[in-house]
């Protein structure tokens, strides 16, 4: 259902219901919470790599488990939206980047994994959709993500329509920052990017996350009084952190 591969520094996770197009059930939505709380905590980890076995990425919510909500009580509804919100939330709050590797088709739920992923690199096939409308309920919980992704107005425009578009629509609306010709090419545009993280501080990429995710918030702004950010042991100012250009190769660099 779910595949991790740790290859130090780099952490892969693999959805993996291929019979299904990787959609989720509670189970899976459990499993990717719980993994990525894991390696959001590890220090041998670094980057992860999020991903899809099979011909797709993730087609969202498996529909026999959607089937199945119909005799949940209200209680019960309201604890599986908040295991799924849950689950979104610890991708896009992990202290870890994260970097959605898109082949296939990624389709309501699945387009929002995208959403909370910080990176997302996808074959220029694929097929992406916010296609919650064509079965007659919103796209409620992925929403936030989305709507911080591609704006109030490209969001309205694919919420309503349900329409799908493929990658170099994505590209150009915000929702994916790469495109790539061929899984090859996709692969290596991947570990351009691990590169560059790997040489970057890890405590100042966990700060500059969490200062995105606190600034896109309305009425947020990031900037506090005194300009600080994490770098090395603690919280230095930017003066601090700029002014030794000549210091040695960071502990932190690949």
């Amino acid at each position: 259902m779910l595949k991790v591969h740790v290859e130090r520094p780099i952490a892969s996770v693999i959805l993996d219901r291929p019979d299904v197009h990787n959609a989720f059930n509670d189970e899976l939505v459990k499993l990717i919470t719980d993994t990525f709380t894991e390696l959001g905590a590890r220090d041998d980890v670094r980057v992860i790599v999020l991903g899809g076995n099979g011909k797709s990425f993730c087609a969202g919510a498996d529909l026999n488990w959607m089937k199945r909500m119909i005799h949940y009580t209200r209680e019960q509804n309201l604890e599986d939206a908040r295991a799924v919100g849950r689950m979104y939330l610890t991708i896009a709050k992990c202290p870890k980047p994260v970097i959605a590797r898109v082949h296939g088709a990624a389709l309501g739920g699945g387009a929002g994994l995208v959403a909370a992923c910080d990176i997302a690199v996808a074959v220029e096939s694929v097929q992406f959709g916010f296609t919650e409308v064509k079965l007659g309920i919103i796209p409620a919980i992925i929403a936030p993500f989305v709507i911080a992704r591609v704006g109030p107005g490209r969001a309205r425009e694919f919420f309503i329509t349900g329409e799908r578009f493929l990658a170099p629509i994505a590209l150009s609306i915000g929702l994916v920052q790469h495109v790539a010709a061929h899984e090859l090419a996709l692969d290596g545009l991947i570990d351009s990017k691990i590169s560059q993280i790997l040489t970057s501080a890890p405590s100042a990429i966990a700060a500059n996350r969490f200062a995105v995710n606190w600034a896109s918030r309305p009425g947020r702004s990031w900037w506090p009084r005194r300009a600080r950010c994490a770098a090395g042991n603690g919280w230095t100012t930017f003066s601090t952190l700029f002014a030794p250009f000549t210091r040695p190769i960071p502990t932190w660099s690949a």
